[in-house]
């Protein structure tokens, strides 16, 4: 009988994972260990060994494709044997599975707009829009009674034709909504968000400051007189854990999407250290060679969006952290000084807050902390 291989667990509750590159060919003949694929997962590119040694007989999917936890990976011709009949048809059919996890994905995104159950449309107009590929979801009705009619669907189905086809999301940016899907629906059932705004005059910067350090310093410094702050809230037991060493995420944008790497232990670390700390975890997001363990864990987390514009924001705090400081664009602006008009460098500052944990006070407290250590000269 011929060895199946199965795309094996990969940890970190991942349950697919996107074919990268394929390192062997049908006819190889490979050693236990060698790689056989490449694959991306919503952490990380990985090469999968080989659990076996032997002629490679079959390969399920092509790059690009998605291939879930326990699918068929690769098929090993055992010597002298050839698998019957049944076994060929039945692995056969794996890539169609694949391309079912597609459907799949298409379906879960309904989700986001209107409930498919609540949706008024008879049964041919169901089967109209099954056959034209329209999700219901995305459909304004303009019958009597919200109901969606055969004009409306035709109407949307033109639409789509005339924008080209849809772009599954891939990689990161397809873990990235995902991620967003489930914490935006655990912010809006459980968290309590809310944002505080303000700006930290930094006029008394020197002109080679390392914002992002001092940011982080700044932070460092928040959590301590605040510790409420760097915290993580269970739900369940409405209860939360303030935690004394800070471990800070840090977001980081990509032509990939969005990572969230840890530095850790940020409160004892000296600036030189910070520093060499962020250019190793941004290198290692940019190398997609970060490993899993340096994404989770974070304890508050820091949204420069400033270099990308915009002033203000409402961050999202993810469960079960507490809380995230968002910093804007710096800006001139006048201001009054001791009865005069000046003209100063402002940073401005958003923190969102999970109001079940944090009180406004304390919320209040730690901004303003944050902001005393940023207007420091040094």
């Amino acid at each position: 009988m011929n060895r199946i291989f199965k795309l094996p667990d990969l940890g970190e509750g991942l349950t697919e994972a996107e074919i990268v590159e394929w390192h062997v060919k049908i006819g190889d003949e490979i050693q236990v260990d060698q790689p056989l694929v490449a694959v991306e997962t919503a952490k990380a590119i990985v090469d999968i060994p080989s659990p076996h040694q032997g002629r490679i007989g079959k390969l399920y999917g092509e790059t690009g494709d998605f291939i879930q936890v326990d699918d068929p990976l690769v098929e090993f011709e055992t010597k002298g044997a050839q698998p019957p009949p049944e076994r060929r048809e039945d692995t056969g059919t794996v890539v169609g599975k694949v391309e079912a996890g597609k459907e799949i994905v298409r379906e879960t995104a309904t989700r986001v707009g209107q409930a498919p159950a609540g949706i008024k449309a008879t049964p041919a107009v169901r089967a109209l829009a099954h056959r034209l590929d329209v999700d219901l979801s995305i459909v304004t009705p303009t019958g009597a009674d919200s109901m969606i009619t055969a004009a409306d669907i035709q109407r949307v189905a033109k639409i789509l034709a005339e924008v080209g086809p849809l772009e599954p999301l891939r990689g990161v940016r397809r873990a990235m909504a995902r991620t967003m899907a489930r914490t935006m629906a655990s912010a809006h059932g459980e968290v309590v968000p809310v944002t505080v705004n303000d700006d930290a005059d930094i006029q008394a910067w020197r002109p080679e400051e390392d914002i992002t350090l001092r940011l982080i310093r700044a932070i460092v410094t928040a959590c301590q007189a605040e510790p409420a702050l760097n915290a993580w809230y269970d739900s369940h037991a409405i209860g939360r854990r303030v935690l004394k060493k800070i471990d800070l995420g840090i977001a980081v944008d990509t032509s990939d999407g969005l990572f969230v790497p840890v530095l850790r232990d940020a409160g004892s670390r000296d600036p030189h250290d910070l520093r060499q700390g962020l250019n190793a975890i941004k290198q290692g997001v940019r190398e997609r060679k970060l490993p899993p363990e340096e994404l989770r864990g974070y304890t508050f987390t820091l949204s420069n969006f400033g270099p990308f514009g915009g002033r203000y924001a409402n961050p999202v705090v993810v469960p079960p952290t507490v809380a995230i400081l968002g910093a804007g664009r710096t800006r001139e602006a006048v201001v009054p000084i001791q009865g005069k008009l000046e003209i100063h460098r402002l940073l401005p500052l958003s923190l969102t807050f999970d109001h079940r944990a944090v009180t406004g006070g304390e919320a209040a407290r730690f901004l303003m902390v944050a902001i005393e250590d940023l207007e420091k000269t040094s």
